[in-house]
Parts: structure tokens; C-alpha cells; sequence
């Protein structure tokens, strides 16, 4: 290896946005082998290659002792698809989780003993610290609270979940027994968010929501009235109509932001492309949808994730535009590899160095993020190389974006000794 993808290999990534189970989850309730193979983002693969959704989800199925069976059901889709960035994730699993050459029947079977010395206690930490090389995570698991995690509270961070509002599903008893306060208007809503600020915001890394799988991305500015009405309605129990739903959504958003704000935290948005297959509103998407936002709160950090997939080159856009704006590639190097180094490239020549961050696994279970981590690495490596190879980077400077892209630029952006010093105190 050359001095660039020696750093590149060496150097520990922080890792923006994941998923993660709990510790007591993957321990007590965490994957055999099969599982976490294929319990992940191939399973979209898996069913647009031909498989039928119910042989994927008896693949993942770890109460079904039957492997053969399981296995074979989507064999042939996973030939289809093996290549994919999805398909390289999994076979990365098999190689550095679980020594396999390629992903068998047997081979499965055999790999069973190094499944169960991994779901002990640390081994989450283990497989993400010491394999993926993360010097932390960072973890939406769709939540307000943001407690200090016991397996290592320094390593383990938490996002204060806010879609629920973005979407406008206000639940007024959850409300009550998180926050103590009842809501019966627009004030008390008010009030009720800045309780949970006021619980969490010091505890939490960001603010986080991914309200794009469920409504349009557009934004705009809603009055107290309006949104008044739209909550009075839902609160007595009637449907809201779509501009009512925006509506109210759209105001609970501007909230959220402008509490993060006041706590100094990130404010996380999905972008572009959705997990799973077969429905995906194309045009809920575009990163650009958001402008209305962005100029509105310019005092604001937005992390827009993604790469806004398809919608790549608009975020760079966005990016370069609004200084408010950063750009997460969390999970695109496994939705589309080769798009996730040119998106690379285009960034060092048109938007200031300090506003990409390179890698989130966006996982559930810590071997995929393993198999995420080393897709970034070897990746990121590719793109750089490139730009010295075509003249337009020398290796100095090669490694300097790598060291930007990997940590510096995230540990500028998020306050992670505030964060760690109040979970200590916690």
C-alpha cells in the first residue's frame, strides 16, 4: 500500500448515523449467522434480483434452524445481485466477521461458534470499535430520550429523534409520560419540546429525522393559526388532509431546528433514496426542496444525508451555496459505489473542504457496519488515488481530504466533549 491507503486503513473513521440495537438486543436477541449476513440492506437487492419476499424473510429468520432451506430459497437472486454495493457489503460480512471465502451452506454452519462468542457482552463494542476501526457512533433509534449507553457511554451517542413531528404524528399520551406535559394546543406543544430539549438536548450529538419516507421534503414557513387548526383536528381525532398533515409537520420542524439551534446541536435530515423496494416517491426527494428551510435558518448546522441519491449533484449544489449546509454519505457507498466516488471528487473542486463527512453505516446490526466501514475505506481510497493519478491532487494533499473526510470536519461540526462531558455527569 502506498502512504494514502495506509492512512486511509489506519486512520479510525467516526461514524455519523447508525441504527444500532441495543446492547441487551444483541446479546439476548441478536442475529445467527444467516441473519447477519443478509439482514440488511441486500434484502431490497434480494427481491427486486426474483426472490419472493417470503423466502427473504425466512432467510432472516433465526428461528428456523432449516439453513438449506433458507439458503436456497434466494440463491439465485443472490447471483443476481452479488455485485451490487449491497451484495459487496454482505460478502464482506462473510469474509471479515467470519473468515469465509464464500458464502455456503456449510460454511454457514461452520461459522456458527464465532456467531455466538461475538454476542457476548462488548462484542458490539468489539466488532465497531476494534474491526470497523470507529472512533464513535452515532445512533437514531427513532427516540427522545438519549441516556448514557453502559456498554461505553464515550463511544455510543445518541440523536434526538424528531420525525414523529415532522410527519405530524403527535401522540399526546407519549408526550405526557416522557414530558409531564399534556397537550391541548399549539403552547403546550411548544412547551412539551422544549421539555424534551431541556431533558435530552445537552445528551444528545443531534437532532435527526427522516420524514422524506412518508411526505414530500418541501418546506414552508407555516402560520400559528394555521397550524393551530390543523392540530385541533388531529387532537379530536380526524383524519388531516395532506396540506394539513404538511402543515402541522412543517411547523413541528421549524420548532425542532430552532431548539437545536439554542442547544448548539446538528440538525440530521434524510435525503434521496429510500430503503426497501417498491415504493419510493421519487419527486419527496430532491435535498433542493429544503431551500425554503436552509434560507429561513441560516444560524443553523444541516447535515443532509445520503448524498440525496439520485439528487447527488443538487446537495453539492446546496452545499456549496448555503454555509449552513454539510453533506453526510452515510450509507451511499453501499446504495451506489462508483456514484459515491465521483460525488467525492465533484466535492473537492466545487465546495469548501470542511463540509463532507464520509461515512455513517446506517445499521441495525454492527457486522454490517464492519462491512460499511471497509467499503468506505476501500472506496475513499479509490477516488482519492484517482485525483492524484490524474494530476490533480499530489499525495499530501490526498491524505489531508482523507483526514478531513474521516474526523476532523465531523469532530468541527459536532461538540463531542460537551457531549461526552455531560453523559458523564449523567
Amino acid at each position: 500500500m502506498n502512504d494514502l491507503a495506509t492512512f486511509i486503513q489506519t486512520t479510525t473513521l467516526v461514524d455519523t448515523h447508525e441504527h444500532l440495537n441495543s446492547e441487551a438486543s444483541f446479546v439476548e436477541r441478536g442475529p445467527d449467522v444467516l441473519q447477519d449476513l443478509f439482514d440488511n440492506y441486500i434484502t431490497a437487492d434480494l427481491v427486486v434480483a426474483g426472490a419472493a419476499p417470503a423466502a427473504v424473510q425466512r432467510l432472516i429468520d433465526k428461528h428456523d434452524r432449516d439453513i438449506e432451506a433458507r439458503f436456497a430459497g434466494v440463491r439465485a437472486a443472490w447471483e443476481r445481485c452479488r455485485h451490487t454495493g449491497y451484495g459487496e457489503a454482505t460478502r464482506l460480512i462473510a469474509r471479515l466477521v467470519y473468515d469465509m471465502d464464500e458464502i455456503t451452506v456449510d460454511a454457514v454452519a461452520a461459522a456458527e461458534p464465532r456467531n455466538r462468542a461475538l454476542r457476548q457482552p462488548g462484542g458490539r463494542l468489539y466488532l465497531l470499535r476494534d474491526l470497523a476501526r470507529l472512533d464513535h457512533v452515532q445512533i437514531d433509534n427513532f427516540n427522545w430520550p438519549c441516556a448514557p449507553d453502559t456498554a461505553d457511554p464515550d463511544f455510543f451517542l445518541h440523536d434526538i429523534s424528531w420525525v414523529n413531528f415532522c410527519e405530524a404524528r403527535i401522540e399526546p399520551d407519549k408526550i405526557y409520560t416522557e414530558t409531564g406535559v399534556t397537550v391541548s394546543d399549539l403552547a403546550s406543544l411548544r412547551a412539551a419540546m422544549e421539555q424534551i430539549f431541556e431533558r435530552y438536548g445537552t445528551l444528545a450529538v443531534a437532532v435527526k429525522t427522516q420524514h422524506a419516507y412518508t411526505r414530500t421534503l418541501e418546506w414552508r414557513e407555516q402560520d400559528d393559526a394555521s397550524a393551530e387548526s390543523s392540530l385541533q383536528r388531529h387532537l379530536a381525532g380526524y383524519p388531516l388532509s395532506e396540506a394539513e398533515r404538511l402543515c402541522l409537520g412543517d411547523w413541528c420542524l421549524a420548532r425542532g431546528v430552532e431548539l437545536a439551534i439554542s442547544y448548539d446541536l446538528p440538525f440530521k435530515i434524510h435525503t434521496g433514496y429510500h430503503a426497501g423496494h417498491s415504493r419510493m416517491p421519487i419527486d419527496w426527494l430532491r435535498a433542493g426542496l429544503l431551500c425554503d428551510l436552509l434560507t429561513c435558518y441560516p444560524q443553523a448546522r444541516f447535515i443532509l444525508m445520503h448524498t440525496a441519491y439520485p439528487y447527488s449533484a443538487e446537495l453539492i449544489a446546496l452545499a456549496k451555496h448555503y454555509p449552513s449546509v454539510y453533506m453526510d454519505m452515510c450509507w451511499a457507498w453501499s446504495i451506489d459505489p462508483r456514484n459515491a466516488c465521483e460525488f467525492v471528487r465533484r466535492t473537492i473542486h466545487s465546495v469548501p473542504a470542511h463540509k463532507l463527512f464520509v461515512f455513517g453505516g446506517d445499521s441495525f446490526w454492527p457486522s454490517a457496519s464492519v462491512a460499511y466501514a471497509t467499503q468506505t475505506r476501500a472506496h475513499l481510497t479509490r477516488a482519492l488515488q484517482a485525483e492524484i493519478d490524474e494530476g490533480l491532487l499530489n499525495e499530501y494533499e490526498a491524505i489531508a481530504f482523507a483526514e478531513r473526510f474521516m474526523r476532523t470536519n465531523q469532530e468541527d461540526c459536532f461538540d463531542l466533549a460537551r457531549t461526552r462531558a455531560a453523559l458523564a455527569a449523567a
